[in-house]
């Protein structure tokens, strides 16, 4: 599906996420992990330098916990390719406190929902999140645009930035004063007309 350490990967706008889903399954997807609650909690140094030379570091709570490593990104008409390493830790509260005694900060958490399905050699993950949904296609170029085109997702914006950097955007248009991407901290937020 990728290289060793090496992500590439598209993010699709996908308001209607129940539409992809009969997609998915009109294509014969296998559901490979259903649907489940994430928080993730980024952290960066003080002077905020790791989110300013765009590196993620990342840890994930969901049935499992993960530290991730993220960087070097680059895009090609839409598909974003970066290294990444990551890493499956035993617990989520005793990592947060290796980190800050490294000197790392808690710089912000995200919350989504994520559904996850493959399809001829690609990753493909419904997400829920608070601002609005999208769909991640996870492969090698050839196989994501193959994907993309089977599933009907041509027409879709094809979206670069992380999911830190549209909730940042997000905010800002918004005037959000809030440091977390929650779901409690976006209800009652109209977020229909965001993309």
């Amino acid at each position: 599906m990728k290289d060793e350490l090496q992500e590439v990967e598209i993010k699709l706008h996908t308001p209607a996420l129940d539409a992809v889903k009969r997609a998915l399954e009109a294509a014969d997807a296998t559901l490979t992990k259903p649907r489940v609650f994430e928080r993730n909690a980024r952290y960066d140094s003080a002077d905020g330098s790791l989110m300013a030379a765009g590196i993620v570091l990342r840890l994930r709570q969901d049935e499992a916990v993960k530290l991730t490593y993220k960087a070097d990104a680059s895009v090609e008409r839409g598909i974003v390719s970066r290294f990444e390493a990551e890493v499956e830790v035993s617990d989520f509260v005793t990592m947060d406190v290796i980190l800050k005694r490294l000197g790392y900060e808690l710089a912000l958490v995200y919350e989504k929902y994520r559904t996850t399905y493959e399809l001829d050699g690609a990753e493909i993950v419904l997400d829920e999140l608070p601002y609005g949904n999208f769909t991640e296609i996870e492969g090698d170029a050839a196989t994501i645009e193959r994907v993309v085109a089977a599933l009907g997702l041509g027409e879709c914006s094809r979206m670069t930035g992380s999911y830190v950097d549209i909730f940042l955007d997000v905010k800002a248009r918004l005037g959000l004063k809030v440091r977390d991407c929650s779901f409690a901290a976006f209800e009652g937020v109209d977020v229909r007309e965001l993309f």
